[in-house]
Formats: structure tokens, sequence, C-alpha cells
């Protein structure tokens, strides 16, 4: 038996390594355009690598994913992040947990990773043909037909895990075999807002707020960086991710509402702020930050709110204090357009889980055609969420592609 994996991505080589250890007698071989593999993991997470997230609960797990969340948490069932620690630590990569639960090799280098599989590729004698691209495929006698720019590969199974594709007419070939196309969104982005003051600040984090999409539930929670573009961090990427779609409506124009204190509600600010002009009334307000922020956004704040910073802590009025509460709790901003990660993008949409059978990850249109990864409707937000979806789907795939 011949298995076709076409894309040697996360997905990928996962999908390899599981049915070559399944059916050892069988040929595996990757199909990858590109002149390397693994392109996104060497640079995920900023060529660190955030292999999975210490969820240990399936359904917990599913949650942080804007789509797939029901599907994956049957899959999970098989493969889940746990199993995931177990894997790499049975072929002797040491993990390291980070207090947010992102999990990363100890080495701090995507390199460990690459180098795992490629040596567990090698083991166990999958192939992998670099600069072969699949531009579409056939069924022809039960067997399947791949064909490259030059040339034609005859296999009997196929797992797809070509990753998301940011264009519909990437995804016709598919179609073409009656499978339903979600069309492709970006999932994760930054925010843009050019001209705004903000932006000055560029490099300034804040670990703890709260940031919603003004005109909608939309809650971005966590840090938020600030970038010379605009914003950036958990915070902004979760709202991306959750909002990938009704954003994408919007034409990437739209306001957000920043809680720079986290959830703080305002009548313990207030309460905050009497206890600092009771303690420090004679300070001035420039030089005394009772907040988790940098000076230098603590001085943008209070100039937003027009407070001068040479201002007394007692002197604040109560119109003053209100806006600097506003500004504080409620902080406006409008978004004009957004940044997608070239090397890390993420998109919502692909082949609808509804032609996907969560078992065995087969499609239910074509028999022998199975699919892996962020070809599916599958995106997470950011946590290492994304290779988790990609290494449990394509250990199902790996694991059934050779069952009749």
């Amino acid at each position: 038996m011949i298995i076709g994996i076409i894309g040697g991505g996360a997905a990928g080589f996962f999908s390899a390594l599981s049915a070559k250890k399944q059916f050892p007698l069988a040929k595996v071989i990757i199909f990858e355009k590109a002149s390397k593999v693994l392109g996104k993991v060497k640079v995920s997470g900023g060529g660190r690598c955030n292999v999975t997230n210490a969820t240990f609960d399936s359904s917990a797990l599913a949650k942080n994913y804007p789509r797939g969340e029901n599907f994956l948490k049957k899959a999970f069932q098989q493969f889940n992040a746990q199993s995931t620690v177990d894997w790499f630590e049975k072929r002797s990569v040491s993990l390291k947990t980070y207090p947010d639960g992102c999990i990363f090799p100890l080495s701090n280098d995507s390199q460990t990773i690459i180098d795992c599989f490629l040596k567990e590729a090698t083991q166990l004698g999958v192939e992998v043909q670099l600069q072969t691209p699949i531009l579409s495929l056939e069924i022809k006698e039960s067997k399947f037909v791949l064909f490259g720019r030059e040339q034609e590969f005859i296999v009997d199974r196929v797992i797809v895990t070509t990753g998301g594709q940011p264009k519909l007419e990437q995804l016709n070939w598919l179609a073409k075999l009656g499978h339903e196309i979600i069309p492709p969104v970006p999932s994760l982005f930054t925010f843009n807002m050019p001209e705004n003051p903000i932006r000055e600040l560029m490099g300034n984090v804040v670990e703890e707020t709260c940031v919603k999409i003004e005109g909608t539930k939309l809650i971005g929670k966590g840090p938020l960086l600030v970038t010379h573009w605009g914003m950036s961090g958990p915070a902004i990427l979760q709202l991306s991710a959750w909002g990938a779609r009704l954003l994408e409506t919007k034409k990437y124009q739209f306001a957000v509402l920043v809680n720079w204190l986290n959830e703080t509600k305002e009548e313990g600010l207030r309460q905050q702020i009497q206890v600092v002009q009771a303690e420090h009334g004679a300070k001035m307000i420039g030089n005394l930050n009772p907040f988790p922020m940098t000076n230098r956004l603590w001085n943008f704040l209070l100039e937003k709110s027009g407070i001068q910073a040479t201002t007394r802590w007692k002197e604040i009025g109560a119109k003053s204090c209100n806006k600097l509460v506003n500004t504080l709790l409620n902080d406006r901003y409008e978004v004009t357009g957004k940044t997608t990660f070239k090397e890390e993008f993420v998109t919502a949409g692909g082949v609808s889980l509804t032609e996907i059978n969560v078992k065995s990850m087969e499609s239910r249109k074509v028999k022998g055609l199975y699919f892996a990864g962020e070809i599916m409707d599958i995106d997470g937000i950011t946590g290492g969420f994304n290779f988790q979806a990609a290494w449990t789907t394509g250990f199902i795939a790996g694991k059934n592609v050779g069952n009749d």
C-alpha cells in the first residue's frame, strides 16, 4: 500500500509518522511544495515552537477553538494535550510549561521539534519529496492519481495536510471532489491604528487587560502589546480569532474598548483612587503611578484624560476623576485594517467538518481520502492550540488511513 501525504508541515509530518507506525509495511510519502519541510514549525512562537497547552481536560481544551470545538472535543478522546507531552518526552524531547499554560521545548528552539520529527521519519522509513507541489488529484480504479507540475504519482490512500489557504480558489480542487468549502478568512491578526498617538508607545506591554469590540459581545483577555502599527498581544489575537468572520464583514473597520486594569469595575477603581489621594495627596499624579503599567503609558493616559502630570493627587476634581476612570476602564480606539503574521498565518475556513468522520478523519465524500490540520475548518487561539489540533487530527488520520 502507498500512502500519499500532501503537505510537509506539522499535520503532514504527524500524519506520516502515525501512518508508518500503524502500518509499517505501507510506503508513506510526504509531498512538500517547498524546499524545506516544517516551515511553520520553524518560525512559530518566535522560533521557539509552542507545541501545546497545559489544558489537560479535553472539554476545556476544545473551548479554545473558535471553529471546531465540538469536533475536536471528540477527537481529543483519542489524542489530547497529555498525549502530545507523552509523545515528545518518549522521544527525549524535554518540555517546559510556562505560567500562562504554554508548553515549549526546554531548549526554547523550534529546531529541537524539527530534528525530532526528521529523526523519527528516518527511523520509520518515511519518504519526503521536496519541491513537489501536488496541483490536483483524480480517482481512477480505486487509486488516486496525484498531479504534480511535470509528473504523476499513483497512491492507494491520501491525507491532505496543506494547511490554511488564504484564497478560496486554492481549495477548488477539493470542492471538485464534492466537498463543501467554508470560505477562508484571516484569523490571528493584529489591529492597525494609523495615526493614533498610542503607537508612539510601541513596546509597552500591560500584562492583564480586558478588550472589547464595540457593539459586540466579543471580549479578549490577557497581555496587550502596543506596536508601531497599533495593538497586538494575546488579548488582541483572541479577539481577532473569535471575531474573524464578523470583522471581515466590517472590512476591518471597527472600534475597541480597552480596560487597562483587566476586570476592575468603576466602584473599585474610585475607592482605589480615594486611597491614593488620602495617602499621597501631595504627590504629583505624573510621578505616582499606582497601576500595573509603565510610567510612559500612565502619562499618556493622563494626557488623554486632560490631566496635567504636575497636578497633585489631592487636586483632582470630580470632572477630571470621571475622565480618568473612563480612560482607564473604557479607553476607545478606532481600528482601520489588520496585519497578519505572514509566516504564522492562521485561517478560519476550509473543508467543512460535516464532510469529515471525526473518528478517522476520512472524507465522507471520497473513500480513502483523509484530512488533518488547518485544511479543515478548524482554528484555535494563540497558546499552542493550533499545533495541538494538527497533532490530534494527524495522529487520527495516520492511525486509520490504512484500514479497509
